[in-house]
């Protein structure tokens, strides 16, 4: 929450704010997110405009998770742009948009967690990985591509011939 009262409703007005702000809950999709107690970091300018305030800026922070690939674990460094309307209370935009439509400021203050989760959430990469040429791992044996070397194989037989290969290692056994 950023108190909104000493910036004034004068359009034009402008303040800065810097805020460090550390998450009680974990912030992100299965595999890759924000843990509980790091922090997000918000460099956040509001400006009043006729109808509210503006606030544009960035939030960032630093994102754990897996590769999907080859289930590494990985860390990255994510900063995602912020741009929001709060509109005044017994402004047009009262009667012009639904409630859930445009964020409101309520008692002078403007709440910018679902401004930034859903910025975090739109942000995050559904399949993370830890580089993009990431070879993941083996189908056959599980494991990493990238250890295993080029020369890796396993030989694969048909279903179907299996049995016969399996009669024909005994006739092998027998002749030596």
């Amino acid at each position: 929450m950023i108190d909104t009262r000493d910036l004034g409703r004068r359009a034009g007005a402008m303040r800065r704010y810097h805020r460090d702000v550390p998450l009680p809950a974990r912030l992100g999709i299965d595999v890759i997110g924000i843990p509980a107690g790091d922090h997000i970091i918000l460099d956040v300018r509001l400006e009043s405009v006729v109808e509210g305030v503006l606030v544009s800026g960035t939030a960032s922070a630093a994102v754990t998770g897996q590769c999907a690939r080859c289930l590494d674990l990985l860390t990255d460094r994510l900063e995602v742009p912020l741009t929001e309307l709060f509109a005044y209370p017994d402004t047009a935009t009262d009667g012009t948009t639904d409630p859930d439509e445009v964020s409101r400021v309520v008692d002078g203050l403007v709440d910018l967690g679902p401004v930034v989760r859903d910025a975090v959430l739109l942000a995050l990469p559904q399949a993370p990985l830890c580089r993009e040429d990431c070879p993941g791992l083996c189908p056959e044996c599980g494991g990493k591509r990238a250890e295993l070397g080029p020369d890796h194989r396993h030989e694969t037989i048909d279903p179907r011939w299996a049995a016969l290969k399996q009669r024909l290692r005994g006739t092998e056994e027998e002749n030596e």
